[in-house]
Formats: structure tokens, sequence, C-alpha cells
């Protein structure tokens, strides 16, 4: 069968390598007319006015305060308000990111008031979040911010994208830098877009161009983990590679996505899932191309991809590789990466803008290639670097890579940019700041080896350029603090995340061995048979969700101890599961299966059922009253309560049963939720805290998280009901269809009540905050409850 090529791609590729050719022969016509140096260093002496200054002792006590503070995401951005540099900080970075993303002049009288608008927005939202202490990346804020654009269901969808990215990154493989680029991509798709529209464009407009943005944006950055990253690593065996770049490749070629077929090794899942995801986003941005431009994506993207195949077939140990094989694939994966973002969403570009893209890419690649060279030289890549290092000794043609790099900083700003001031400011900001952080991460003495190894021959240049790494100062940028806060709180949340899968596992393991109730060998009983009924009920596949947050609060929040608790957890877990057992009953929800089992009167009948859930009921009584390890007052305090929360629970459940049938309203069902689970929520974290003795602000915060979690989670179980997986539930979806009853799905429709139960998490966050005491399990558990398949 004969495929019909959409574009030419040897002729593609080779115009493009002309190009780069040409380029890479203008910068090294520059190294041998050794021009640069003369020109970096007047502009360095002019530059250096404003980032060298004589300290004080004081101010170099506040310099040190700083750094420190710097570690810290937002406390650094306070400290640059506090200080009033937070402006200029936001300016230079803004700017680097006008003309590395957006490939803008920035001598543009349009382009610097566009660059002091977003200025003045990015500083009020961190002034704002600043005084409210939320992280600006928290899932929270972005939710509320999404909500403020009428696109949050766009970022519903794109939390959901990420976490099925995230679990589905294979070992070998960096998780967290894999989310990062994904997140630079659609930011950077997102920043385009922004800066296309201005005031007057209609909310709705705006919303439509933001959704398309994000999308477009995630379908183009799922490249990076799973073409680019994927065949770095080196996962997959020599077939399967060769298999997997041919589709690509002929993916690109032909404008059509292949079928998978039978995959010929044992990354059959992986790349089955992969091949389905990439599928869909590259499906989804061929449709928002016009046909007129789609010939040019499919060319610039073939060339991006087929770059980067040249680039990373280079074995290290081949001694023959030329100047112009080293640095011409790194030129055009450079540029042609940034012109396929501009590409992906067909916006009009400015004049110069194909150019100045072009020519800066090599600059960020430069760059990024000496941040990571001892991270390549180990894993064997072929950089500018890395070569040098390998053969300097044995080939003096070869060009310095470091010198390359500043030869590209000199004529980017004096034959790219004309001069322009503010551009020699940001870029020489940019390059010094590259050379601290490098430092920070290796240490003074590395440090100095690795400039001894690519120092350049004019030692004047050399010793200015390491003066100004000594001693300048506000060179940082925005985009570089966010990289660092990024992959901290991605590597932060995996680990927490895997710490409360493990609790979660852990603890379940022992509240399942503590809870079956053994013969009462002290009471003549014919049968054993409602024993044996609660028993049935109780070891059944239960999340323990309840005595899990009781346990996790008492030890983990409270610092009780695990044994003197126990009586507690056994009596939340009784309790619960008498309420399941009412619940399943005829005369209430009719249920034929729980947890994965048939109910408990379809295995007995339906008195033994009603008196096993009486039976637990007294149970859990007992069991509470057995805390002989807490003062007898702070007992009957919990007894109490604990008798007011299933009064209350009761009253629910009759509430809920007389409105089967009928329409209830949001506030109906917000009640109804509230009872059936968010008091049960509440009854765990209270209970704990009324043992520990805690104050009542705190319990105040709890019932507040506690309220909010529990509708949230009700929602949740609402929508699994219309779209979860049976074999994950462990009972059948439809029920509250079937039974006629009003959910938030039936009342609000699958969209509403997905905002609706976001709007709750988004409350239950803030009520976190309010509670004086840091315990990662309580925001996990609201990541589990609004992601959770069952």
């Amino acid at each position: 069968m004969t495929v019909e090529l959409m574009i030419n791609a040897e002729l593609c590729y080779r115009q493009a390598e002309e190009k780069a050719e040409q380029y890479f022969q203008t910068l090294n016509n520059e190294i041998e007319k050794k021009t640069y140096a003369k020109a970096l260093m007047e502009d360095i002496h002019s530059w250096k006015h404003n980032h060298i200054r004589h300290h004080s002792l004081l101010s170099m006590f506040s310099n040190r305060e700083k750094r420190a503070s710097s570690k810290g995401y937002q406390s650094y951005l306070q400290w640059l308000e506090h200080t009033g540099k937070l402006e200029n900080y936001l300016d230079r970075s803004i700017s680097y990111l006008y003309m590395r993303d957006l490939g803008k002049s920035l001598n543009s009288v349009e382009t610097q008031a566009s660059i002091s608008r977003t200025v003045n927005s990015w500083k009020e939202s961190i002034l704002l979040n600043g005084e409210n202490e939320n992280d600006l990346l928290g899932m929270a804020v972005l939710y509320r911010k999404a909500r403020e654009e009428g696109i949050e269901l766009t970022m519903i969808w794109l939390i959901g994208k990420l976490k099925t990215v995230s679990e589905n990154i294979p070992e070998g493989m960096e998780a967290e830098h894999a989310q990062r680029k994904l997140i630079k991509i659609i930011a950077g798709v997102l920043m385009h877009v922004l800066e296309e529209m201005d005031d007057k464009q209609p909310s709705k407009e705006r919303s439509r161009k933001l959704v398309e943005a994000i999308r477009l944006g995630y379908c183009y950055g799922l490249t990076y983990p799973f073409i680019d990253d994927l065949l770095d690593a080196k996962l997959l065996s020599d077939e399967e590679t060769k298999r997997y770049t041919d589709l690509i490749r002929t993916t690109l070629t032909t404008g059509t996505v292949p079928e998978l077929g039978v995959w010929p090794g044992k990354h059959e899942p992986l790349i089955r899932f992969i091949h389905q995801e990439l599928g869909d986003a590259f499906e989804y941005i061929k449709a928002h191309q016009r046909p007129e431009s789609l010939t040019v994506f499919f060319e610039q993207s073939y060339v991006f991809f087929q770059s980067q195949e040249v680039d990373r077939l280079r074995e290290l140990s081949y001694a023959a590789y030329t100047n112009k094989d080293l640095y011409v694939p790194v030129i055009l994966k450079s540029s042609s990466s940034r012109l396929i973002a501009r590409s992906v969403l067909d916006a009009p570009q400015d004049e110069g803008f194909s150019d100045r893209t072009f020519y800066y890419g090599i600059y960020n690649q430069l760059a990024d290639d000496f941040a990571d060279i001892f991270d390549d030289l180990k894993d064997g890549a072929v950089t500018p670097y890395t070569y040098y290092m390998k053969y300097k000794g044995v080939r003096s043609d070869l060009i310095n890579p470091f010198e390359m790099y500043w030869t590209v900083i000199y004529y980017l700003i004096h034959k790219v940019f004309q001069s322009d001031k503010k551009t020699c400011e940001v870029i020489l900001d940019r390059a010094i700041n590259g050379l601290k952080r490098f430092k920070e991460k290796m240490g003074t003495k590395k440090y100095k080896e690795v400039m001894e190894m690519f120092a350049t021959e004019n030692q004047m240049f050399n010793r200015l350029i390491q003066k100004m790494v000594r001693k300048a100062d506000d060179v940082d940028f925005f985009d570089k603090l966010l990289r660092d806060h990024i992959i901290t709180s991605l590597r932060n949340e995996r680990k927490e995340q895997e710490e409360f899968l493990n609790t979660i596992d852990e603890f379940r393991d022992e509240i399942n061995h503590i809870l079956p109730i053994a013969p009462n060998k002290d009471i003549a009983v014919s049968n054993q048979s409602i024993i044996e009924a609660a028993n049935y009920s109780l070891k059944g596949d239960g999340k323990r969700l309840r005595s899990i947050m009781a346990l996790v609060m008492g030890v983990q929040g409270f610092g009780l101890s695990k044994e003197s608790i126990v009586p507690l957890l056994k009596s939340l877990e009784y309790l619960h599961t008498a309420s399941l057992i009412f619940d399943d009953l005829p005369s209430q929800d009719n249920s034929d299966t729980r947890r994965g089992r048939p109910t408990l009167h379809h295995v007995y009948d339906m008195a033994v059922a009603e008196i096993t859930g009486l039976f637990l009921t007294q149970k859990a009584i007992e069991e509470q009253a057995s805390l002989y390890a807490y003062k007898p007052q702070t007992v009957l305090k919990l007894i109490h309560y604990s008798a007011q929360m299933t009064e209350i629970m009761c009253q629910g459940q009759a509430m809920d049963l007389g409105s089967k049938g009928k329409y209830l309203s949001l506030d109906d069902l917000n009640h109804l939720s509230m009872y059936k689970t968010g008091l049960a929520f509440e009854a765990s974290l209270i209970m704990p805290a009324i043992l520990a003795e805690a104050k009542e602000p705190e319990m105040v915060a709890l019932k507040k998280y506690a309220h909010h979690a529990g509708i949230a989670f009700q929602i949740k179980d609402d929508l699994l009901d219309v779209e979860g997986d049976v074999n994950l539930l462990g009972k059948p979806t439809g029920q509250d269809t079937g039974n006629n009853n009003s959910t938030f799905v039936s009342i609000l429709g699958k969209d509403n009540a997905k905002r609706e139960m976001w709007e709750h998490y988004c409350q239950a966050t803030e009520a976190l905050q309010e509670i004086p005491r840091n315990i990662p399990f309580l925001k996990h558990l609201l990541n589990y409850i609004v992601n959770r398949d069952h």
C-alpha cells in the first residue's frame, strides 16, 4: 500500500540545514576574528555599574539573608518587594521570556508597554498570594485563577492529564522533569496567546482561546517526555527504538498516525499508552491548523525531530566529528523547537520573528548544555562541551564551546538586536546568573576546574567574567526560581504521595487485623451467627478511610500513642460498617453488592442484617468506653460527641430516604452530603482532637476541612456512579439513576458537578491553612478524594 507524503522530508531538512550551516559559519568567523571579547568587555564595564556595589557590613548580612531565603519560593519574592527590587526582578525576567519564547525585540515601544503590563499583573498576583500564604502553583490557586477566566473545566482536564502522564513515566526517566517540561511548554504557548489578546477581547472569545492554548500546549508538550526524553533515556531495545522512530517519522511525513499493530518488545503497555495519547494530541493539533499553514507545521516538526535524531545517534567515542557536525544540529533543534510552539498556535508573526527565534535558539541550548555538562558526560551524550572535554588534548581544531557561547551572546546583542541597551542588560544578566548558579551547584573547586578547562585565549576577558560571577548582584530570574520551585514541589509531592499511599496500605492492614470480633465465651449463646455476620461485613475490602484518618490525626497530628487509640479506631469502623449494612437493606438503597461481595442481607437475611447493624453500634460504644489511657471526663466528652454525631447521621439518612425520587436543591444535597459523609470525616478528625484536648480554633478549622472534604467526596461518588469502572468500584454503577435519586450529577450535570467538587476542594484547602500543624496526609487525602477511580 502506497502512503502519500505530505512533505518532502529530505528537501525541507536540507534547506533548514543550509541555513544552520550559514549561521554556524558566521559565528565561526566571529570567533576567528576575536571581536566578541573586546565588544563584550565594553558592554560589561558599562553593565556592571548597575550590579557591582560596595557593601556595608549590614548590607552584607542582608545579602546573606537573601541568598538563604532564595531557597524559599515565596519568602524570597516577599524579600524582593521589601527591598524594592521586585519590579526590576520581574522586568528582566519577563523581558527575557519575551525574547526567548515570543521572539520579541525589546526596542519596540509596543513590546515595552506589554512587558510593563505583565510586570504589574505578576507583581499584583505575587503580593496578593503572599498575603494569603498560598502557593502560586497550588492546585487550589490555579483552579481559582482558571475559574476567573471561565476555563475551570479545562484546568480540571489538565490536572487529570498531568496526573496520568506522571503515572506513566517509566523508571529510568525523571517524572518531575517530564512534568516540569510539560508545564513549561503549556505556559509558553499560553504566553503567545495572551500576547495576541487585548483588553477589548470579549470574555467568551478570551476563554475559548485560553482553552485552546492549554490543550495545544499540552499536546505539543507531550513530545518532550514521550519522544525526546524517552529516546534519550535509552529504555527501549534497538528494535523497539527503530520501530518507534519509524512511527514518528511516518506520522510527520504523511500527516497520519499509523496503526501500532503488534509491538515487538517488553514495553508494549507503555508504547500502547503513548501511541494513544500522542495520536490524540497529533490529531488535535492538526485539526487546529489552517490548511495553508499545515505544511509549514509538518516541515518544522520534521526538522526538529530529525535534528534531535542526528544529535541522539552521535557517540562520544567517535573522534572525528567536525565542528559543523557538533553545532549545526544544535542550531537546528534549538531554533525549530521554538518555531513549532508558534506554529502550533498558527499565530501571526511580527517582522523579524523567525530570524530572531532562529538566531536565539543556540544561546539557550549552549547555556543548558553547560549546566548539564556532567550529567551528559555520565550518560555518554555528545554535546559541544562533552566532546571538547574528551578531545581537547588531541584535537586542536575543535572550537571551545565556551568561546562559542560568548560569541553567540555578542552576535545577539550587536548583530541581531542592534546593540539595544535593554537587550544587552537582560542577556548579560542571564549569562552571569547562569555561571553563578553553576558555581553554587558544583562548588568553588569544581567550578574553577571547569573554568580553567574552557578558558578563552583572552585572559583579561576571562578575569572580567569571573569577577562578575563573584561580585555581581541582582542577576537572578523568576523563571529559574520557578523552575527550582516546581522541581522541589513535584519531588516533595511525589515523596509525600508515596508516603500517603504507604500510610494508607500500612494502616489499613493494621486496622483490618484488629477489627474481627472474637466470640464472647463468657455468655452462653446458642449460635454465633451475629458475630459471624458482623465479621463478614468487617472483612470486606473497605477503604478504612475514617479510621485511617483518625489514626493519622491521632499519632502524626497530636502525638498520641497508637496503642492507646485502638478502641477509637475499632469504634469508627464498627459504626461505619453498621451504617453500610442498614444502607444496603431493601427498605433503604436495596443494594446487591458491597465492597465487591454480596451484601449481608443476601448472605444471611434481613433480620440478621438489622440485628448485626445494631450489634455493631453497641460494640462501637463499648470500644469507646475502653479508652483507659485517657481521663474519664475526656472519654465521656468523646462518647457524648460520638452519640450526637450518630444521631445527626441517622436523621440525615432518614432525610435521604425521604428524598428518594424527589427533586432536591443544591442546598439539600449539600446538607445530605454533610450528614452522609462530612460528619463521618469530622468525627474521624475531631475525636482524636478531643482525646488530645485540642483548642477550639483548631477544632473549628478541622470541622471546616471535614465539611468541604465530605461534600467533595460525595460529589466524586456521584460522578463515579455515572462514569466509574464497575470492576474498580466493587459495586454496580448507575444505581442512583435506577433508583431515581437526586445527585449532584442529576441536579447540576457532570460539568457543573465537577466545578462544585473543585470549589469544595479549594475551600477544604483553605481550611488546612488554619490548622496550626503541618499534616501532609490531609492535603493528599483531598487529592485522593477528587482524583480517585473507586
